[in-house]
């Protein structure tokens, strides 16, 4: 696997850019991706994606291959000995935005990655001033794990969407 993916990737991707019915090619492409080894997400991703209950979170039940558990010792230990660390030595954030990013997926996001190698692609960006919100990159930065955009991975893997000739 190279890629991990973010629940943002998903969520902005149908609602934005690559809508269900707009571009199904999108959609597509990621199970063949995901075929090649190339990309997967957590299950803890996959848990919040299924909270919408909408078109999405159907995606998402009929292709669950897509999303791993983190059940792995490798992705305990990097959790634990490296990412909570991390995040919790972010002395300069507001209270309770430590306790709010490590409930959710973000934190196991990058546990996974450190342990597999892979690179975390998310649409958040990198915000070195920030104190209201932990952001996935900024902990990337810290611990020196691969991060990118969902159009950086597009273009590493070179992705094409191409219409049938008419």
């Amino acid at each position: 696997m190279k890629y991990l993916l973010d629940a943002n990737t998903f969520i902005e991707a149908k609602g934005r850019y690559y809508g269900m019915t707009i571009c199904p090619a999108y959609w597509e492409w990621l199970l063949k991706a995901h075929k090649k080894q190339e990309i997967i997400s957590i299950s803890m991703v996959k848990d919040e994606l299924l909270k919408g209950r909408d078109e999405l979170s159907e995606w998402v039940e009929e292709n669950s291959q897509i999303f791993m558990p983190e059940s792995s010792e490798d992705i305990q230990a990097s959790f634990g000995a490296s990412v909570a660390p991390a995040v919790y030595d972010m002395n300069h954030m507001k209270a309770g935005t430590h306790e709010e990013f490590m409930s959710g997926a973000d934190p196991w996001l990058i546990a996974t990655a450190m342990a597999t190698g892979a690179t975390v692609v998310t649409q958040e960006v990198y915000k070195p001033d920030i104190k209201k919100k932990i952001h996935i990159p900024n902990v990337c930065k810290l611990l020196g794990v691969p991060y990118m955009n969902t159009f950086e991975m597009l273009h590493e893997l070179e992705a094409e969407f191409v219409l049938p000739a008419a």
